[in-house]
């Protein structure tokens, strides 16, 4: 997904063979300003210490993917507009889309 805009992950984890622990989930909102939540086409941002866990998480209880750090934002979920306005799109052929 983040090769298709000419990035890479610092560290990428898979979130079912290893899904995020309650505590590091308190770590990233400690470490960031912001939060874009994406849930379906539907895009919320808040100010991250005004975010509780449940923001992270879908409908099963389980933390939304991907959890995108990027500077101060955190990304939870997949949106294509979101993912979009932090990563600048490639402007050649094919690979200037996002895709899932």
């Amino acid at each position: 997904m983040l090769d298709s805009v000419g990035s890479a992950p610092e560290t990428e984890r898979s979130s079912k063979a290893e899904p995020l622990t309650e505590t590091e989930a308190e770590g990233l909102l400690e470490v960031v300003e912001r939060l874009v939540i994406c849930r379906g086409r539907a895009i919320r941002e808040i100010e991250a210490g005004k975010a509780v866990l449940d923001d992270l998480k879908g409908p099963t209880g389980k933390y939304r993917a991907p959890l995108v750090q990027v500077g101060d934002t955190l990304i939870v979920g997949f949106n294509r507009e979101a993912l979009a306005r932090f990563f600048p799109m490639r402007a050649s052929g094919d690979r200037n889309r996002l895709r899932r």
